[in-house]
């Protein structure tokens, strides 16, 4: 064969082997190293092994969501995203903002193998618009509230004292467990504010109603503040300055013996090794005394229209967070996120009990828990909403009373929707 031949006919199968390649690769924008990424990267070893052995999932971190978020404002304020990554994780708070803003920067999932009623309705809530499916969860944010059960014993109690009470009661034996103990039954970040709001969807509430603010004539939450209160007043609830106070000082510090949040922070609860065995978690106070259920947090993976093969990202995420046990027994292990699948939720990883939980198999809890978390009204103002809240309970504690603290948070509120 002609040198010169063979030259042009290997130089064509090194171009055609490297399309192949690039056809069989896919590249995602997600941030943080010590959980998101090692569930990718679990993701893209399991359809490596077990669809496609020549997929590559090249992954882009960045420092935190709002890149992510200014990346897709930048695109789509200019209408050019062809610099977004194929994939991109996204909060769940924030999502229907960008996708009704800028609707022509995603491809919904339709037509993507998934079985979506393995997926709690809640969480699907947040990626579902107008009837179609845009997101895949990833990471499952149901709230646990976590106990000190050595504290509890130490009054008398048990876990099962503790779950499905009310939050009447819940002060009742804070009082008891501080008078003996010296612990708090709970803390929050007082720049955060999460609590409101999961109190609130525990008790299928929101803190909006047809798009615009519920909160003073929302008479469960007008009782969540007033208990709120009372509970600071009595030393049940520590309020923290900020976020480092209430994971550094009031849980690693060891001030509490209770904990309520998304289950991501879990890992916060296990720098203290000392504590090992002596934690288990249940579900949440309510007024009446049901079970309550609540979220908090969590994030999903989005397909962008720069996706040059979307084919390839569908059945990426549906065989992968779309359900597989493998995916998420890796993810759980390596990063500690917690499926919201039902499904994979089931697998004998999720079943083992954890020593740290006193032997309690948590992760099979939560996820059984995250299907009972009820769907609440949701909007863009979320976290303006619980700035508001969060200077409402500052006003009460410096005197002032709650319909007028409330009020004025509704006011602001309402001010910054433009209402």
């Amino acid at each position: 064969m002609n040198k010169k031949v063979l030259a042009i006919l290997l130089a064509c199968m090194m171009v055609l082997t490297a399309c192949a390649a690039m056809a069989d690769t896919l590249t995602v924008s997600a941030w943080d190293p010590n959980f998101n990424i090692p569930a990718l990267e679990a993701a893209a070893a399991d359809y490596k092994a077990n669809v496609d052995p020549n997929f590559e999932l090249v992954i882009n971190v960045v420092s935190g969501s709002s890149d992510v978020e200014n990346d897709m404002t930048t695109a789509g304020s200019s209408g050019d995203y062809s610099n977004l990554s194929d994939i991109v994780l996204f909060q769940d708070h924030f999502i229907q903002r960008y996708v009704a803003d800028y609707p022509d920067a995603w491809v919904s999932l339709e037509g993507a193998d998934i079985n979506w009623d393995d997926f709690g309705a809640e969480k699907l809530s947040y990626s579902t618009i107008n009837g179609v499916h845009y997101g895949v969860p990833v990471d499952n944010g149901t709230a646990i509230f976590a106990y000190r059960v050595d504290l509890l014993a130490e009054c008398g109690y048990t876990l099962a004292d503790v779950t499905g009470i009310t939050w009447d009661r819940f002060i009742e034996i804070g009082e008891e467990i501080y008078a003996k103990t010296g612990k708090y039954l709970l803390s929050m970040d007082g720049s955060g504010n999460d609590l409101p709001y999961m109190m609130l969807q525990a008790e299928g509430l929101s803190q909006f109603k047809d798009g615009v603010p519920y909160i003073t004539e929302n008479e469960a939450m007008v009782q969540i503040i007033t208990k709120l209160v009372e509970m600071i007043q009595k030393n049940i609830l520590y309020l923290s300055n900020d976020w480092t106070g209430y994971t550094d000082q009031s849980i690693m510090g060891d001030q509490v013996a209770g904990v309520f949040n998304g289950n991501w922070i879990i890992p916060t609860i296990e720098q203290v090794p000392e504590n090992s065995g002596k934690w288990e978690i249940t579900s949440i106070p309510t007024l009446d005394g049901h079970e309550g259920y609540a979220a908090n947090g969590g994030s999903s993976l989005y397909i962008t229209s720069n996706c040059k093969n979307p084919d390839l990202a569908k059945d990426f995420l549906a065989k992968t967070f779309g359900g597989s046990t493998e995916t998420y027994d890796a993810a759980l292990r390596n990063g500690g996120v917690i499926t919201c699948s039902v499904s994979a939720g089931q697998s004998p990883v999720y079943a083992e009990g954890v020593d740290f939980f006193n032997g309690q198999a948590i992760y099979t809890t939560i996820v059984g828990m995250g299907a009972n978390v009820p769907i609440v009204e949701q909007n863009d103002y979320h976290y303006t909403c619980r700035q508001y809240i969060g200077s409402a309970i500052q006003e009460i504690l410096m005197g002032s009373d709650v319909e007028t603290a409330l009020k004025n948070a509704e006011d602001q509120l309402r001010f910054a929707m433009g209402l």
